[in-house]
């Protein structure tokens, strides 16, 4: 089956990047032929993209890339000329183009963006004649397609969520009427959980929309993400470390941008980071995601004290980029020192009040446990995804503490898959992640799993960590048995791919309701 995906950004990093890239590459290995509209700068680097498409010269021009994935064309990405504007949701940096989120987008940018990828779908769909389609996010992509594919391919629109809080929710008097065009024609809407679907259906107010929504969560390589002994986790450790390092010292590529961007990640100084930690006599906690105050850092890093006045030797490794990554830092230092005053200054309303709340001996406590800060907490920068699959079976367990909602916990997903406790905010898509895994491991572990996002939430996030570092082992080894095998029955990128050709079929009776 010939499928046409519009994306619209990278296919790496984190989000929908990894969920088009992960869902392109199930559907080629289940024998389909996928053409993905996306941004990417080297789609070429991808193991399931055998061609690529671009607008250099004005029309389409196909590249079959000459090596052996050359002798079978199944997936081509295209990158449609845009300009040099990219609208997006959260504000980034991006490599070769300038990012500007829609907010601040004039009308004019915003048609042109719109415009012209409308002209590439229907160039592209003149081309190979899809079958079906798939749009991501709930703007720009939905009326992108419906207005390029004017009724003749059937599609399915996946929201992700990000352009739904950040964008329509947030300024539905310029975007409401888009999203309501783009998903008018779709055969279904997916969502990663019944908390997305509940704020979509409120921002739409759209009978029609809420009967064709189903669940359509993203999935987990669980060939890629899977548990490891200690001594070969340790040693993937390392090696990552020695890649990263060598990698920094081979001369640059001649495609590579010299200009920095919040995409492109110093491999030296990850490497280094790497490098700091011993994974055979360290508790290693991480966090992965957008360095962002939405994620929730700040909570993590304020909280990581409590954890080592009981685990001395507990490591956190946070690993990603973002625009708060200084104030972040900043914040650690401020703890390391003692200054608590500086560190709660400019801080949200949950770290403030646990900062205010220690006195008397928890508070003597507290800072001597804080003064390790800058030895027990790594900053890596970026990774790539697949070098995710290198550092998480190495860890113990993985915090994804956002207090803003998500659609769904893919980094929660993964770390179970390879055995590290996933602890997450308890709202949204993350509490529907944890309930599922709760069903699978004892119940004195699945307490863990989920802690409140309010003013005890430092404190309660610190009881999860402490709670699971200090547990039998018996229980330890039972709980993460049973969290790979939540994630293998419930999160395979093939079901995902198998669910969105239904979605874009119309073929929704087998799809489960949010």
């Amino acid at each position: 089956m010939r499928i046409l995906i519009f994306h619209g950004y990278l296919l790496e990093g984190t989000g929908s990047n990894v969920y088009n890239a992960r869902l392109a590459a199930a559907l080629v290995r289940l024998g389909h032929e996928v053409h993905l509209l996306c941004q990417d700068r080297h789609p070429e680097r991808q193991p399931f993209v055998d061609a690529v498409g671009d607008w250099d010269e004005g029309a389409p021009r196909v590249r079959v890339l000459d090596d052996d994935r050359a002798r079978r064309v199944r997936c081509t990405a295209y990158r449609p000329d845009i300009g040099g504007l990219l609208p997006v949701y959260v504000m980034d940096r991006y490599e070769g183009i300038q990012a500007r989120t829609f907010a601040e987008c004039t009308e004019e940018q915003v048609h042109r963006y719109i415009q012209a990828n409308v002209a590439a779908v229907r160039e592209v769909a003149e081309l190979v004649r899809p079958q079906l389609a798939l749009a991501n996010h709930l703007i720009m992509g939905p009326v992108i397609l419906a207005r390029a594919l004017a009724g003749r391919t059937p599609y399915a629109v996946k929201v992700h969520g990000s352009a739904l809080e950040y964008t329509v929710k947030v300024h539905p008097e310029r975007f409401l009427g888009l999203a309501r065009e783009g998903v008018a024609g779709a055969s279904a809407i997916l969502v990663g959980s019944r908390h997305t679907a509940l704020s979509l259906w409120g921002a739409l107010g759209d009978p029609a929309v809420e009967e064709r929504t189903r669940l359509g969560p993203p999935g987990v390589d669980v060939e890629s993400f899977q548990p490891r002994g200690a001594p070969e986790a340790a040693a993937g450790v390392r090696a990552l470390a020695a890649r990263l390092r060598a990698r920094a010292r081979a001369p640059s590529q001649p495609d590579d941008e010299s200009e920095s961007s919040a995409f492109t990640r110093d491999d030296l100084a990850a490497g280094v980071a790497l490098e700091r930690l011993a994974p055979e006599r360290e508790r290693m906690v991480a966090f992965v995601g957008k360095l962002i105050v939405n994620k929730g850092v700040d909570l993590l890093l304020a909280a990581w004290p409590l954890v080592l006045e009981r685990e001395t030797d507990a490591k956190l490794v946070v690993v990603g980029f973002g625009a708060d990554r200084e104030w972040l830092e900043c914040l650690l230092g401020a703890l390391a020192e003692g200054d608590l005053e500086r560190a709660g200054d400019g801080a949200l309303r949950h770290l403030r009040a646990f900062l205010e709340s220690l006195q008397g001996p928890a508070r003597r406590s507290y800072l001597k446990a804080a003064g390790t800060l800058p030895e027990c907490v790594v900053f890596t920068g970026r990774l790539d995804h697949e070098e995710l699959a290198e550092l998480l079976p190495a860890c113990e367990a993985l915090v994804v503490p956002s207090t803003f909602p998500e659609a769904f916990g893919m980094v929660a997903a993964e770390g179970a898959a390879c055995g590290a406790l996933p602890v997450s905010a308890g709202h949204s898509g993350l509490a529907e992640v944890s309930r599922t895994l709760a069903g699978h491991v004892p119940a004195e572990a699945a307490r863990w799993l989920s802690f409140p996002v309010n003013d005890g939430a430092v404190p309660a996030l610190a009881a999860c960590l402490v709670g699971w570092l200090g547990a039998d082992p018996g229980l330890r080894s039972q709980t993460r048995a049973g969290l790979v095998a939540a994630v293998r029955e419930h999160w395979s990128w093939e079901g995902v791919a198998r669910g969105v050709i239904a979605a874009a079929s119309g073929d929704l009776d087998h799809l489960a309701v949010p």
